[in-house]
């Protein structure tokens, strides 16, 4: 049974979307972010705001996700720390992230972030489509399913 999905909301363009799965099956969500902002209403949302450093909010939901739990964001290394909690991981976009490729999404992130810093890389990133929006409704939607299964 799924407890709790956890959004990484500073950035995520999905939050409505993670309401309306969550209300359809009941499920609780915390949105957790490190700064106050308009986010949907539910029966059973938990709104957190944490203070401080910019990882404080990645660091919250780390230390409180678990087995039957659903995390979505976009960060890698915290999709990677809630895999090893034995969570299912979900980007914006759709894309799950799972234990055979969150090494490599960590290491193109290095390399990324290396290029960026030696003036090399680019740094665009594409903008988010209804195609995502949509990829990412289905995702959640098998997500929770396969939770409800006892597939995780």
């Amino acid at each position: 049974m799924v407890s709790v999905i956890y959004v990484d909301a500073d950035a995520c363009p999905v939050k409505d979307e993670v309401q309306r799965v969550a209300d359809r099956h009941g499920l609780a969500v915390a949105y957790v972010s490190n700064g106050w902002m308009r986010l949907p209403e539910g029966a059973k949302v938990e709104r957190v705001v944490v203070p401080g450093a910019p990882d404080a909010a990645d660091d919250w939901i780390a230390e409180r996700i678990g087995k039957g739990d659903i995390a979505v964001t976009a960060d890698i290394p915290l999709a990677a720390r809630c895999l090893k909690a034995g969570a299912q991981v979900i980007g914006p976009t759709g894309k799950p992230f799972t234990e055979a490729g969150i090494g490599m999404a960590l290491a193109m992130r290095g390399l990324a972030q290396h290029l960026r810093e030696t003036g090399e890389g680019g740094g665009y990133n594409a903008s988010f489509t209804r195609k995502d929006r949509s990829r990412f409704l289905e995702a959640l939607e098998l997500a929770v399913q396969r939770t409800k299964r006892g597939q995780v």
